[in-house]
C-alpha cells in the first residue's frame, strides 16, 4: 500500500497509479480542462483502483446532468467493488458517492465531514462538501469546515493553495470580506493561476462594489488562465458585471460575445449547456433587458438548449435561468412543458425532489408570469419564499437575478410593499447601498421620493 501526496494511504501497488491519482486531484482543484482526460489516464493505468471509480463517479455528478446519472451509478457500483479490502477512508468515499447518487447529498456531506475529523489532510472530501454546501446555501458550513481543517494544514504542503481559495469564498459568502480578501490574494500571490481564489477575490470586489478595481483584477489575471475549465467564462462574466454597474453595456454585450458566451470557443462546444455557463449567460440578459438594452437572438440559442433538457432538474437553480429563455423567447407551450415536467419530477422522494417543489416550482414559474407579463402573479409565486431562496444555492451575487426578478415584478404590479420588501431583504444582504446599486437605484429613489 503506497501514500499519496499528502500521506493518505491508498490501495494500490503502483507507483504510477498514486501519479495519476495526484495528477488527476491536481486538475480537480485547478479547474483544469483536461481533468477528464487525466482521469481516463488514471482508470487505464490501474482499472480496478477503487478510489478512480470514486473519482469518475464524483466527476459524474458534479456535471448536475440527469443524462449522467447512469454512468454515476455504475461508476458508484464499481467503486463499492473495488474498495471492499480498501481502507476505511476510500470505503467512506465509496459511501459517500452511493448517498450522492442515489440523491441524497446531505448524507454525503455528512460522510466527507467524518473523513475530515479523522483525515484533515482529504482534500477531495473537503473541496467536495465545499461544492455541494455552496449548492445547497449553506455558506456557515462551507465556513465550518475550513476553520476545521486549516488548523491541521501548512503553506508547504501540496494542496495548501486550493484551502486559501476555499477560505476566501467561505468568508466571502459569509460577509466577512477583510478575511476573504486577504485569503484570496494570499493565494494568489502563491499561484496565479489558480481559478477558484481569483474567483473569490472577484466576488469581495462585488460586493464591496469595487468596479473599476474589479476589472483590473480579472483582465489582470486572465492571461495566466490557458487550459482553465469554464470557470473563467464565471470570471468574465463577474468583468461584464462591474461594467454593467458602470454603465458600459457596451462592454457587457463584447465579453457575452467574445468571452463567456463565445459559442466558438472550444470549452463551449465541448460543453454548450453547461449549468454555470447557462446561469452567468441567462442572467445577464436578463438584467440588460431590465436596462432596456436589446439581446438581438442571443436568447434563441439558450431556448433552443432549455426546451432540450425539460425534464432535468438535477440543479435547482439553473431551472429558473432556463425558464428566462424560453419566457423571452414567447416559447410559452414549451414552458408549461418544462413546469409540467419540473412538477412530476418533484412528485417524487428524497431531498431533491423536496427542493423542487418546495422553492424550484414556485421561483421558475414567477420567472415565466413575469416574462409573460403577469407580474401580480409573478410576486405572488415569490413572496412565500423568498426568505427560503438561497436553498437554491447559487452565490449572492448569483441570487441577485432572482431578487431583481422579484423587485421587477413588484415594481410592475404597483406593489409598494413588496417592492420595500425586497429593498429591505438586499440591504441586509449586500453591503453596496441599493441607491447605488443599477438594479435597485430607480426603485430606492421611487420609495425615497
Amino acid at each position: 500500500m503506497l501514500k499519496d501526496r499528502l500521506d493518505l494511504p491508498l490501495s494500490t501497488g503502483s507507483s504510477g497509479t498514486v501519479a495519476a491519482f495526484d495528477h488527476a486531484i491536481d486538475g480537480y482543484l485547478g479547474y483544469r480542462s483536461d481533468l477528464m482526460r487525466r482521469l481516463e489516464a488514471l482508470l487505464k493505468q490501474e482499472p480496478d483502483f477503487g478510489m478512480a471509480h470514486v473519482f469518475k463517479g464524483y466527476m459524474m455528478m458534479a456535471g448536475y446532468r440527469a443524462d449522467l446519472l447512469p454512468a454515476a451509478r455504475a461508476a458508484a457500483e464499481t467503486a463499492n467493488r473495488f474498495t471492499l479490502v480498501a481502507t476505511p477512508r476510500e470505503q467512506a468515499h465509496a459511501a459517500a458517492l452511493a448517498h450522492w447518487v442515489a440523491g441524497d447529498a446531505e448524507r454525503a456531506i455528512a460522510v466527507w465531514d467524518q473523513i475530515l475529523d479523522e483525515h484533515p489532510h482529504d482534500i477531495l472530501a473537503f473541496r467536495l462538501a465545499h461544492f455541494i454546501n455552496f449548492w445547497l446555501g449553506r455558506p456557515e458550513a462551507m465556513l465550518a469546515s475550513v476553520l476545521q481543517v486549516e488548523r491541521a494544514w501548512s503553506p508547504d504542503q501540496p494542496g495548501y493553495v486550493a484551502i486559501l481559495g476555499c477560505r476566501c469564498f467561505a468568508h466571502e459568502e459569509s460577509g466577512y470580506y477583510l478575511e476573504a480578501e486577504h485569503a484570496g490574494r494570499e493565494a494568489i500571490r502563491r499561484d496565479p493561476t489558480d481559478l477558484w481564489a481569483a474567483h473569490g477575490v472577484a466576488h469581495v470586489l462585488e460586493m464591496t462594489g469595487r468596479r473599476r478595481e474589479g476589472i483590473d483584477w480579472v483582465t489582470g489575471l486572465q492571461e495566466r488562465w490557458d487550459g482553465g475549465n469554464n470557470l473563467k467564462h464565471h470570471l468574465w462574466w463577474h468583468q461584464a458585471m462591474y461594467h454593467l454597474e458602470l454603465g458600459e453595456t457596451d462592454k457587457v454585450l463584447a465579453l457575452y460575445d467574445a468571452a463567456f458566451r463565445d459559442m466558438a470557443s472550444p470549452l463551449t462546444t465541448a460543453a454548450p449547456d453547461l449549468y454555470i455557463d447557462v446561469q452567468n449567460a441567462a442572467s445577464m440578459l436578463y438584467r440588460l433587458g431590465r436596462h432596456g438594452i436589446p439581446a438581438g437572438d442571443r436568447w434563441t440559442e439558450l431556448a433552443d438548449k432549455a426546451e432540450a433538457r425539460i425534464g432535468d432538474c438535477q440543479s435547482v437553480f439553473t431551472l429558473p435561468h432556463w425558464m428566462m429563455a424560453l419566457a423571452a423567447t414567447g416559447r410559452d407551450t414549451a414552458a408549461q412543458r418544462m413546469l409540467g415536467a419540473m412538477e412530476d419530477f418533484a412528485a417524487a422522494d428524497g431531498p431533491l425532489p423536496a427542493l423542487v417543489k418546495a422553492i424550484g416550482l414556485p421561483v421558475t414559474r414567477a420567472v415565466l408570469a413575469n416574462g409573460q407579463g403577469r407580474h401580480a402573479d409573478a410576486v405572488a409565486h415569490m413572496r412565500p419564499i423568498i426568505g427560503d431562496m438561497y436553498r437554491l444555492g447559487g452565490s449572492h451575487a448569483q441570487q441577485d437575478v432572482l431578487e431583481q426578478v422579484y423587485l421587477d415584478s413588484a415594481l410592475k404590479a404597483g406593489a409598494d410593499d413588496d417592492v420595500r420588501l425586497i429593498l429591505e431583504r438586499v440591504s441586509g444582504r449586500h453591503p453596496v447601498p441599493p441607491a447605488r446599486r443599477r438594479g435597485y437605484a430607480m426603485a430606492a429613489g421611487m420609495l425615497a421620493a
